[in-house]
């Protein structure tokens, strides 16, 4: 069996990942996780199980075949949330990064089984609609393989609505919390960062008025367009 190298690139992207996790406040404790995928060598790099954010160092992160989930370098555990993220590369070749957290903004809508509605422009600027909630896992799932059927039950939320990954890069997970993911580690963590802050503008929005409704239709794909596809014009692009 061909020996697979992992980049140095990828591993220092992954490790800042995991790190700007706690220092957005996103994380408690040890709670969440970081990955990150190179497709050329078919290996995925993610946080160890139960490490603190601060204890955290590049050379503990886990390397694990992309493929099979097979073990390729490291000497600690995977995080136990390793077949959802297996789940969501192999589904979809376009996702290079994922990013769980217990985030307590977002989990909230995940607790309530509530979608977080696009209310306004900020929302639109990273998210193409209404970020979905799955239905809850039944308990054959639970007591099955629980973190694999996670990952399932956010493709089938995905599918279900014919959402683009790329469009709509979070799912929240009902009575557990948010996964975001996005083109590559970095881009997985902004739009953690992101799906926090419009969760708790939405909840303000809904206290303030319990009938908000939602974007225009033509303001939402105006945002979302000026900052994701091929006329995207915000910011200064790649020179």
């Amino acid at each position: 069996m061909a020996t697979i190298v992992v980049p140095s690139d990828l591993r220092d992207e992954v490790w800042r990942a995991n790190r700007r996790l706690a220092d957005a406040g996103l994380v408690t404790l040890s709670f969440g996780n970081a990955s990150g995928v190179d497709r050329a060598t078919g290996v995925l790099l993610i946080k160890p199980s139960g490490v603190p954010y601060d204890e955290l160092t590049p050379g503990m992160l886990v390397a694990v075949a992309l493929h099979d989930g097979r073990l390729v370098a490291g000497d600690m555990r995977p995080s136990s949330d390793l077949p959802t993220h297996l789940a969501l590369y192999q589904r979809y070749p376009g996702i290079g990064g994922i990013v769980h957290t217990h985030s307590t903004e977002a989990t909230a809508w995940a607790q309530a089984g509530r979608p977080i509605p696009a209310f306004g422009t900020t929302h639109a600027d990273h998210f193409r609609g209404a970020v979905p909630v799955s239905r809850r896992l039944t308990t054959d799932e639970i007591d099955g393989q629980y973190e694999l059927e996670t990952g399932h039950v956010i493709i089938e939320t995905l599918e279900a609505e014919d959402l683009d990954p790329l469009s709509m890069p979070a799912v929240l997970v009902a009575s557990h919390g948010p996964f975001t993911w996005g083109p590559d580690a970095t881009a997985a963590v902004d739009n953690a960062i992101a799906l926090e802050a419009v969760a708790a503008m939405a909840f303000r929005t809904v206290t303030l008025d319990p009938d908000a409704r939602p974007i225009a239709d033509a303001l939402l794909e105006r945002h979302h367009r000026r900052k994701h596809g091929r006329g995207a014009y915000y910011g200064q692009g790649r020179r």
